[in-house]
């Protein structure tokens, strides 16, 4: 099986005590621009990077710390690289809620003082949501002012929460809105280009939204087996019925045994006829999940893939639409 253990930030203990000494300091130009005056922006990967790539356009410099396929942000081994990149930042997007957490040790011992848009704060499930279902967004976070990303500040795990927010459309749409509006404090003479790009960019998930209400229309209800919950908020918005045993998907997650039993149930699950579909993550894996795909595919189940990054050549919106194609196509083979 492989495990999703978070690898330890390993930075040189000179470097962090010299960094240390800028954590309370206040932003300055140097650190909100790069050398061409574009705003420098770091995500933690490329996913969010794609997404401040199409608001903030020729006039951002956007650098994603994950950006490879091969890698699981749940097991990353942050550099001392990736330190230097989080110092010379302007603006921070993150995840949250415990999925890339080697980005609150980069933030703390970088010494950044770029706001962090943490991507949960977003989603209308996540703890603390309320506070912005109005329609008002969470300010971000500055990293100079005491916010403390490592020691319980809300952005951690937690039991029952889907992390993987980048497959919400509505989450997106907010985010997007964020990011716009940050973008615009950091840079004020493109405010209106970044408002653009924005609502273009929100258009285009709305495209998102209809394709999966099309899927709705025609498919709500057929039941799916999902590995682990990479992909429910983007089955659950095209209306299908999460049929995996929890304790199978959760393993598979957290990188442990699927329990006997656990395993039977979904072979039996799979047996049945009742899965229209299996979504399985390519970037994660084990014993349990090969031999279930292996008995999805004997029974003529379609299996297809959902990752957790960008594959190469892809923009998060093409992304999205050739998930929600696959999809589509599957249900219908």
């Amino acid at each position: 099986m492989t495990r999703r253990l978070l690898a330890p930030l390993v930075l040189g203990a000179a470097s962090a005590l010299a960094l240390a000494g800028c954590a309370g300091a206040s932003p300055s130009a140097d650190t909100t621009a790069t050398a061409d005056g574009k705003v420098a922006v770091v995500a933690s990967t490329d996913v969010y990077g794609s997404i401040a790539e199409a608001i903030g356009g020729d006039f951002v410099d956007v650098t994603s710390i994950i950006t490879s396929p091969t890698q699981d942000p749940h097991e990353y081994e942050a550099s001392a690289q990736d330190q230097l990149t989080l110092k010379n930042a302007g603006l921070v997007i993150e995840n949250g809620a415990g999925y890339d957490s080697f980005m609150d040790g980069l933030i703390q011992a970088s010494g950044t003082t770029a706001p962090v848009i943490t991507a949960v704060d977003y989603n209308h499930d996540y703890p603390g949501a309320e506070s912005h279902s109005d329609g008002a967004s969470p300010a971000p976070s500055e990293s100079g002012d005491g916010h403390d990303h490592a020691d319980g500040d809300g952005h951690d795990h937690i039991e029952g929460f889907n992390e993987h927010v980048w497959y919400d459309p509505h989450t997106i749409e907010d985010l997007t809105e964020a990011i716009a509006g940050e973008l615009g404090k950091l840079s004020p003479d493109h405010v209106a280009d970044f408002t653009a790009n924005a609502d273009a960019f929100t258009q285009q998930i709305a495209g998102l939204e209809d394709s999966l209400g099309q899927i709705k229309a025609k498919d709500a209800g057929a039941k799916i087996f999902v590995t682990e919950p990479v992909p429910l908020y983007l089955t659950t918005a095209a209306g299908l019925d999460n049929a995996t045993p929890n304790e199978f998907s959760e393993s598979v997650e957290e990188g442990q045994d699927v329990p006997p039993a656990t395993l039977l149930e979904s072979l039996q699950l799979l047996d049945s006829g009742q899965i229209k579909v299996m979504i399985v993550n390519p970037q994660t894996g084990g014993a349990e999940v090969t031999k279930v795909q292996d008995e999805a595919k004997s029974k003529n189940i379609p299996v297809i893939e959902f990752t957790e990054t960008l594959p190469e050549g892809q923009t998060y919106i093409s992304w999205m639409q050739s998930n929600i194609t696959a999809l589509s196509d599957a249900l219908a083979a």
